[in-house]
């Protein structure tokens, strides 16, 4: 692991595969690290040919948290979004595709394939829309346009993604838990829930960085992001949207608009797939990305 400056903040990388091959930069969704794209499955996009390089967002990880920021209310975010004004927040997602350049830049690479995952799909889509010249290709995982005529996510799932959890400091069994609870209600029926890896993944987590205000520092950049449809109309390079068939985060429906507003976009809708990766769909989506990535524009 090791960490750039990039637009004034440190983010923290890893790669994977020859320096000498194509880029495949992976974007990590709300408040996780990039750890969440795991060594196997960056290994396995590596062996097909690709510098398969992973980051921490900020305010995630290694990279620089925002801290000194209050915690989110998000009471009084909804009620200033609805009186029609912009609520006073550390970062945007426009911030967050610009890091992501920052970090090409950082790194000396011209071009490269931009995948991310659900908030990281939002801000893989800012930068194929935004920094076109810079993006082979695009890959948007289990995200939505922003879209405000989209079904919302369930009242349910969101109280459960926005319920604090125990300090994992004091109480390490009942943080673990509500993560597990929660990744659970999320996850599709198609495959096993992998409880111990999960388990795992998120001690790694908690072990490099733990900021439970981070999320609702993104949370809030969500929000304020708007309906992107009319910049994804501007995307030119082959584009990729996946989607679960059995997501509640983002129904499927958010997956057919995402691939709708951008030219001769592929939709591919996963039977059994919630909002989340499980390694029995690893090679389906690696073939998926790589497929993709060799397309001509």
């Amino acid at each position: 692991m090791k960490v750039l400056k990039v637009n004034d903040i440190d983010i923290a990388y890893d790669s994977y595969g020859s320096e000498k091959n194509e880029a495949i930069l992976l974007i990590a969704g709300l408040g996780t690290q990039m750890i969440r794209w795991t060594v196997p499955f960056c290994e396995m996009l590596a062996a097909r040919g690709f510098r398969v390089i992973r980051f921490d967002n900020r305010d995630t990880g290694l990279s620089t948290h925002f801290s000194n920021h209050a915690t989110l209310d998000f009471e009084a975010l909804a009620n200033t979004l609805m009186s029609g004004k912009l609520p006073d927040l550390p970062y945007t997602l426009d911030d967050m595709a610009d890091d992501t350049i920052g970090l090409l830049d950082a790194l000396g690479i011209s071009k490269a394939h931009i995948v991310g995952r659900s908030m990281g799909g939002m801000i893989a889509q800012l930068v194929a829309s935004q920094y076109s010249e810079r993006v082979l290709s695009l890959t948007s995982i289990m995200s939505t346009t922003g879209n405000p005529e989209l079904p919302p996510t369930s009242p349910e799932v969101m109280a459960l993604m926005t319920r604090p959890a125990p300090n994992p400091m004091e109480d390490e069994g009942g943080h673990l838990a509500q993560s597990v609870a929660f990744a659970k209600r999320i996850a599709g029926t198609g495959h096993a829930f992998e409880e111990d890896e999960y388990r795992s993944l998120i001690r790694e987590e908690i072990q490099r960085a733990y900021d439970p205000g981070s999320v609702g520092r993104q949370i809030a950049a969500i929000a304020v992001s708007g309906d992107r449809r009319t910049r994804l109309a501007k995307v030119k390079v082959p584009a990729l949207v996946i989607h679960g068939v059995e997501d509640p985060m983002f129904v499927p429906a958010c997956g057919r608009d995402t691939a709708e507003a951008i030219n001769d976009a592929e939709l591919m809708l996963l039977e059994g797939m919630g909002h989340d990766l499980p390694k029995q769909l690893f090679e389906t989506v690696v073939d998926a990305i790589e497929r993709t990535a060799r397309r001509k524009g």
